[in-house]
């Protein structure tokens, strides 16, 4: 008797667990213990905001499960694809070292086909803190297919704060009534998305969910932006934030009564229950727009006395000297160690000459009577074959150097943007924006430091405020409405990485490209082989991989 999708499933993972164990003896140490995943994709009903819709759920939740993990941590995460149609899941900040190839984007890995399977095998290499995954192809983000991901320190290593009685994802995004069918057609039409309708804490809407604390104990919330276009404020009634850490970077321990997080951005903040035993609102509410969404949650004492009452505390609205001032104290607290045992003040990225100046400015035009986004005037379009495996293979799908490292001022164009860089440059990119609307940019496969934002034009003079002491490192920005932003990345990690907006309309109709890091060394200490499991599409299939 055939087995059915769960049995197969069953005896997929036990082989996996042999031949995965294998190869990362080799690739990766056997120290590092093996966390193993079996998530099933589907269609699912859920009304997060009242309305019926479809939504994207793993293992029938929504959001999906967190993935709790370790330093160095072998994650192996089987997905089973039981939609009708191609799926993909990409891992928010998390850097796949020399491993691009199972980065989970279009540009990197082939889509998982309906009613197949894919094994993503990830290592958390020499990285803490709080990230998310989220589903990257067709739009898929708007409905769902997102969780919380989460690197504990090793436990020799110091963390800077003394554990916390609970720790709680916190996912946090705008959302839509339609379906993200109806979403992508709409894109797909050459037309702008509407508003958002509302704001989702958790995958539900206002009042629907709630964290329970016990008096004068102190907890970690670990706050992410995984909507689509808007900024928003957290904020927790009666309560102050200490913020500890921001993806992968422990920080100075500022206090806050409210925080925004952009899109794509995570932080860790530290909240004690010092109020009088009741309920207290949890607030969520768009920056930045005209109209403000807000939402609620309850953080609810074990010895409560009483329910909220009252209007939710309000929030910063559309200021925006307000988001910069505070972003500008978001800094690194160079006394504590990362990942290692070494403090995080230890690289002086402030003394390091960079190689490689690139500007990036952002652009929203018409191309043949429909709505696109560009950067640097190219509007992407991806190929016909992931351009990793394409130039693997030697496939000459692309053209490095396809977009400028600096604006043209020209009209905006379509075509498959990658720019190349060197191995082990030290380069610096400045993020313009010349727009009304604030702006989320985020690099896949690194962490970067924020050396400086502010309002008008870059110019070479701008360097002089640069902070180059103890700026926050991470993996997505903002930059403000016509303004800037600096950062400073090692390019450390071989690969071909997407650097995208974050506002995921503008994703979808071109805002975004891939750096090509190269080498061309074929040292495994570089880059690791083609994974044998890869999957092979386009002009790359009937292709092998290699023998384990």
């Amino acid at each position: 008797m055939p087995l059915n999708l769960a049995g197969r499933g069953a005896l997929f993972s036990a082989l996996l667990r042999v031949s995965v164990s294998l190869l990362f003896l080799s690739l990766a140490g056997a120290e590092d213990p093996y966390k193993f995943f079996n998530w099933n994709i589907t269609y699912g009903y859920i009304y997060p905001l009242g309305v019926r819709q479809q939504g994207i759920l793993i293992n029938g939740q929504f959001p999906g499960p967190d993935i709790h993990s370790v330093t160095n941590d072998n994650l192996i995460i089987n997905v089973f694809n039981n939609l009708n149609e191609s799926f993909l899941l990409s891992w928010n900040g998390i850097q796949n070292r020399r491993n691009s190839f199972e980065d989970g984007v279009y540009g990197t890995t082939c889509p998982i086909p309906p009613g197949k399977n894919f094994t993503y095998i990830l290592q958390v290499k020499d990285q803490i803190g709080s990230y998310y995954y989220f589903p990257s192809l067709a739009f898929h983000k708007a409905a769902g297919g997102f969780g919380g991901i989460r690197i504990l320190s090793r436990p020799r290593i110091p963390v800077p704060f003394p554990d916390p009685a609970g720790d709680y994802t916190v996912l946090i995004g705008d959302w839509y009534k339609s379906n993200y069918t109806a979403l992508k057609a709409i894109l797909d039409r050459g037309k702008k998305l509407p508003f958002p309708d509302g704001i989702l804490i958790n995958g539900r809407g206002p009042g629907g969910v709630s964290f329970n604390v016990e008096q004068g104990k102190t907890y970690r919330l670990r706050i992410s932006n995984v909507g689509l276009q808007n900024s928003l404020n957290f904020r927790i009634q009666g309560h102050k934030m200490k913020l500890v850490e921001v993806e992968g970077t422990h920080t100075l321990q500022v206090t806050y009564s409210s925080l925004d997080v952009h899109v794509g951005q995570s932080y860790s903040v530290l909240v004690t229950a010092d109020q009088p035993a009741q309920d207290y609102y949890i607030v969520v509410s768009s920056r930045f727009t005209s109209t403000v969404l807000t939402t609620t949650g309850i953080l609810r004492y074990s010895n409560s006395a009483g329910k909220v009452s009252g209007p939710p505390p309000g929030g910063p609205t559309i200021q925006i000297d307000w988001s910069l001032n505070q972003a500008r104290t978001i800094r690194t607290n160079l006394t504590a160690s990362g990942p290692r045992p070494n403090p995080q003040g230890s690289y002086h990225y402030g003394l390091i000459n960079t190689t490689k100046t690139i500007r990036l400015q952002s652009s929203a035009a018409q191309v043949n009577g429909k709505q696109r986004y560009a950067v640097n005037s190219v509007s992407f379009v991806p190929a016909d074959t992931p351009l990793k495996l394409a130039d693997y293979f030697q496939l000459g799908v692309f053209r490095v150097g396809s977009i400028s490292s600096n604006p043209t001022g020209g009209g905006m164009y379509l075509d498959t943007s990658v720019m190349g860089v060197d191995y082990r440059a030290f380069i610096e990119i400045i993020f313009e924006n010349t727009e009304d609307i604030i702006q989320s940019w985020h690099l896949n496969g690194y962490s970067f430091w924020v050396v400086g934002m502010d309002g008008g034009q870059w110019t070479p003079a701008s360097r002089n405020q640069y902070n180059l002491r103890d700026a926050v490192a991470r993996c997505t920005t903002q930059v403000y409405p016509k303004s800037w932003t600096a950062i400073y990345v090692a390019l450390d990690n071989v690969g071909m990485w997407n650097l995208r907006s974050e506002f995921w309309a503008r994703q979808y109709l071109g805002q975004q490209l891939y750096l090509r890091v190269y080498t061309p060394s074929t040292s495994l200490r570089d880059e690791f082989p083609i994974p044998k499991n890869a999957l092979l599409c386009g002009k790359a299939a009937g292709r092998h991989t290699r023998p384990l």
